[in-house]
């Protein structure tokens, strides 16, 4: 398998060559083009009770597409949203937590489930559940706008925007909470956000969508009616 992504961070576009045998699996929705010996196949992956999990808790589609080759062939995925894509390597035991709407794809020896998130990330945008994504292979994560990752050592603290979370090592703790004082949660713009603390590493996107959608419909001109 050889993977390369084009068109970072705007419009990013992610370019997988299979060879015969190998194959990957998507979102939904996520395949913007293939070779005709790559085969498509449309599963819960590991069956209904997974679906719904990833669907319902995780805010992720109930189907996943398998794309298989039964000879050398390419397939190319894409987000919905113009932004970033970032191809990350997991090595058996590591584990990475994929907010809702980051996970593209990833090849068939990573487990992607959901993770209970408790009520500390019950305000935060990204709801109450994570992706959990283990095992051993690559996964590709998506985000609106750059992906920017940070390195944070043993204790070190950081602050992160809700939404701008992507994902993170497991190694990192979280918890979402104010920005300063009730006056800066309600006035300043910046509401809650998430407090990490390392070791780990996290990746950030350089542009909300909320903010965006906030920028954008009072924009929207309004029906008119008697």
């Amino acid at each position: 398998m050889r993977h390369e992504v084009k068109y970072q961070p705007s419009y990013a576009l992610a370019m997988v060559t299979l060879d015969p045998g190998e194959s990957i699996q998507a979102e939904a929705g996520a395949m913007v083009s293939m070779s005709s010996t790559i085969q498509m196949e449309t599963s819960t992956r590991g069956g209904m009770l997974s679906g719904l999990r990833r669907s319902v808790l995780g805010g992720e589609s109930f189907f996943i597409n398998t794309f298989r080759a039964e000879e050398t062939g390419e397939v190319t995925l894409a987000p919905a949203l113009p932004g970033d894509i970032a191809a990350l390597e997991l090595t058996g035991g590591s584990t990475l937590l994929v907010q809702s709407g980051s996970f593209l794809a990833a090849t068939e020896g990573v487990n992607v489930d959901t993770k209970w998130g408790g009520a500390k990330s019950f305000f935060s945008s990204e709801g109450l559940f994570l992706l959990r994504c283990t095992g051993q292979g690559t996964i590709w994560i998506s985000s609106y706008g750059a992906i920017h990752p940070i390195d944070l050592g043993v204790g070190e603290p950081y602050t992160v925007d809700t939404g701008h979370m992507v994902a993170f090592d497991d190694s990192v703790q979280y918890d979402v909470g104010r920005s300063g004082g009730w006056k800066s949660t309600l006035f300043s713009g910046e509401g809650l956000v998430v407090k990490l603390t390392g070791p780990g590493r996290f990746y950030m996107q350089t542009r909300s969508e909320d903010s965006f959608l906030s920028w954008l419909l009072p924009k929207i001109p309004k029906q008119g009616g008697n």
